[in-house]
């Protein structure tokens, strides 16, 4: 016969078999969208683009490794994204103001024109997907997506400082 424990197990198990469900359809259905908003802004900036124009708009210019290092990310990663961002003229590459050699980053005033209106078109997405939700549903589902991300990332870093396991030999 089956204990508490072993009932509640089962019965978690089947709700994190749910939740890592749900997490893999938000993450497709996010990546098909984007969640690129509404309108004529409807997927109009990819997601490594809206996150390093957000973060320089809050944090304000920074060189590549401080970049790199406030998102999680490989500095050639950002390197890389960040090209297309300045060829466009939404971020500009200038020298550190006590160090010539060091570039640093910074949000151009198109660039944050530009943010300004994803932002809003994407805010307008999420008035319209959750239009029926109340207030404190809304306010539940941010605090607990907080809360998903942070554990996300805490995992990555440590994982990202353990020695890689030994691989073993192909047979």
């Amino acid at each position: 016969m089956p204990t508490t424990q072993d009932m509640s197990t089962a019965l978690e198990s089947g709700l994190l078999d749910d939740l890592q469900h749900q997490v893999a359809v938000f993450a497709r259905r996010a990546e098909q969208t984007r969640l690129g908003g509404v309108g004529r802004l409807r997927n109009s900036m990819d997601r490594a683009a809206y996150l390093l124009l957000s973060r320089l708009d809050s944090k304000g210019p920074m060189g590549v490794k401080a970049l790199a290092a406030g998102m999680g990310i490989d500095s050639s990663t950002v390197t890389r994204q960040v090209a297309p961002l300045v060829e466009t003229g939404l971020v500009k590459r200038t020298s550190h103001p006590e160090d010539g050699r060091a570039v640093v980053l910074q949000l151009s005033p198109r660039g944050k024109t530009r943010l300004d209106e994803v932002r809003a078109s994407r805010r307008e997405l999420m008035a319209l997907l959750t239009e029926d939700w109340q207030e404190d549903e809304r306010e539940t589902f941010c605090r607990l997506l907080t809360r998903f991300n942070s554990a996300l990332s805490e995992r990555m870093a440590a994982t990202a400082q353990q020695p890689e396991a030994p691989r073993a030999p192909a047979s």
